[in-house]
């Protein structure tokens, strides 16, 4: 804000009033075709019709529909999951990025993508982030600005420009305050739509809409988006024959984010003709996975409330300093390769702790990144308030002892035992007796000495008293980056960089982040920023069918 004034030009009532913008899409046979002038590639009738399609509602897809509706369009949305919808963004932290100058912000983006995404991709993208408080405000969504530059790597050119914003009541407040705002509006959302299918005009190759199945028993229906499609549909976090594809290492089961992120996009997007980009970028470090969907769909992030603990590969050896914590890069570690295995030999890693850990308090430091009260790590602000059908679980016990009889602890009396007990486990079969007891052996020296010389942990304390405990770890926490390619204006382009007419994309799928994720807040900026773009420029559009309207 300047003198009072905003630096952009909010909603535009006139505008909205001589539109006469309906929110709820028509119904059935209001615009059915006769059979004998369809082409066969057109359904003969559509079941359901608006301008602006969104398929995916999360936090990209709230941006992207709203800012269509104030643009003057009707729009509508397709969410896979069966109600409620939001997406990793209602369970995030809430932040996104607010820099103080456009240009600076995207040279920085520029260099810390090291080239992969083009500079006018980061140009657009910085030019809405520098209106990110503006947009903050009109909206009434609570906030606060840090009051220093802040971002992923601090080597760039213009880093000291990188700012973020932080949500009042993290992700869960950002969805109801804008959910609230789609209500408002009068914006349809179909929830339980899956296994969505484009519909392209062969010739054109426009994106006039798409089919999709409707509930458990697949009702399939047509619906027709007069000026285009964007697709909001999230990561591949819980596909793991996507990752096994395209991640630089795999598998990544420690993602806690929406179940429901399951790649839809990409099929979908391939089978028009688009490219792909970023698809072995993650935002992530490592989480607890205990392969129980019935209880947590996901990753459960994991702390030992006492010293007494050390990280071990799948073959018994210890490999890093366990204070490090790399929220959006600590996966890359757990791409080390070993020949003699020919496999990746630090998934699962294992954390190794004995009793006097297990009985100092709860390991549930935080709760598919929820924090929990006996992990004393404050506010819980992800998934401990989420419904368990969409992946919400009340969370970890105070004494560990549930979670020891369900068998996510795997124990042992002696070290012996415990390794054996890992080897025979659901989780690996590669476990080395002896490489684990030098592991601990070497801790024990280290921890005698008072100093960590291996690599260079602060807190030292022996594990020594048994019984003996291990939880397996797998990189993930937040969420996969790859997706469609796309253009400053948001476009999904094909290998040639020339845009698919009428397709749009925004969010985790094809978040911008090439050759690692370097921007603090840069999924939630990716989300408001692109989502804007989107929204903004598919509402331009002229109908593809105006012609048969007049």
């Amino acid at each position: 804000m300047k003198d009072g004034i905003s630096r952009r030009n909010f909603l535009k009532g006139s505008a909205l009033a001589a539109a006469g913008v309906a929110g709820a899409a028509a119904l059935s046979g209001c615009t059915a075709q006769a059979e004998e002038t369809t082409p066969s590639w057109m359904p003969t009738a559509w079941d359901y019709e608006t301008d602006v399609l969104v398929i995916g509602y999360g936090g990209a897809g709230l941006w992207a529909g709203i800012t269509a509706y104030d643009e003057g369009s009707q729009v509508m949305y397709l969410e896979k999951a069966p109600f409620r919808g939001g997406g990793s963004s209602s369970i995030n932290m809430g932040q996104w990025t607010a820099p103080h100058d456009a240009d600076a912000a995207a040279q920085f983006a520029f260099e810390a993508f090291h080239g992969q995404t083009p500079k006018e991709v980061c140009q657009a993208w910085a030019e809405e982030a520098v209106l990110n408080p503006d947009y903050a405000d009109e909206y009434g969504l609570e906030y606060t600005l840090g009051e220093t530059p802040r971002a992923e790597y601090d080597i760039f050119t213009g880093f000291e420009e990188m700012y973020v914003g932080s949500g009042t009541g993290y992700g869960k407040a950002f969805f109801e305050a804008m959910d609230q705002h789609r209500q408002d509006r009068g914006i349809e959302v179909l929830f339980d739509c899956h296994d969505e299918e484009l519909i392209q005009n062969p010739e054109t190759k426009e994106i006039i809409g798409c089919y999709t199945l409707i509930g458990e028993d697949g009702d399939k229906k047509a619906v027709k988006a007069s000026k285009g499609v964007i697709l909001c549909t999230g990561g591949f976090e819980f596909n793991y024959e996507l990752q096994e594809k395209y991640l630089k290492c795999y598998p990544m089961k420690g993602f806690y984010g929406w179940k429901y992120n399951t790649g839809d996009g990409i099929k979908m997007t391939q089978k028009v003709g688009a490219d792909l980009w970023h698809m072995q970028q993650v935002c992530g470090g490592d989480d607890a996975w205990f392969d129980d969907p019935e209880i947590v769909p996901g990753g459960v992030s994991v702390a030992s409330p006492t010293p007494n603990y050390i990280k071990v590969s799948r073959l018994g050896e210890r490999w890093g300093n366990e204070e490090v914590f790399s929220p959006h890069g600590g996966w890359k570690p757990y791409a080390n390769f070993d020949e003699e295995i020919c496999d990746f030999d630090r998934i699962p890693s294992w954390y190794i702790f004995d009793h006097t850990s297990f009985s100092g308090g709860s390991w549930g430091g935080m709760v598919g990144g929820a924090a929990t009260a006996n992990g004393g790590m404050g506010i819980g602000y992800m998934t401990e308030d989420l419904d368990p059908e969409l992946g919400g679980w009340a969370g970890w016990s105070a004494d560990n002892q549930w979670e020891l009889e369900r068998g996510w602890i795997t124990s042992g009396e002696t070290i012996e035992e415990l390794a054996a007990n890992i080897a025979a486990s659901k989780w690996d079969d590669k476990m080395d007796v002896e490489k684990l007891k030098a592991s601990i052996a070497r801790w024990n020296e280290l921890c005698e000495a008072g100093t960590d010389d291996d690599f260079g942990r602060a807190e030292l304390a022996k594990i020594e008293t048994g019984p003996f405990y291990a939880i397996p770890l797998y990189p993930g926490i937040c969420n996969t980056i790859g997706g469609a390619r796309r253009n400053e204006n948001a476009n999904v382009v094909d290998p040639d960089g020339e845009p698919i007419p009428r397709l749009y994309s925004a969010g985790s799928f094809g978040n911008m982040n090439g050759h690692t994720y370097a921007i603090t807040g840069g999924n939630g900026s990716e989300n408001w920023c692109v989502g804007r773009i989107a929204g903004r420029h598919a509402a331009s559009l002229e109908a593809w069918d105006a012609a048969e309207s007049k």
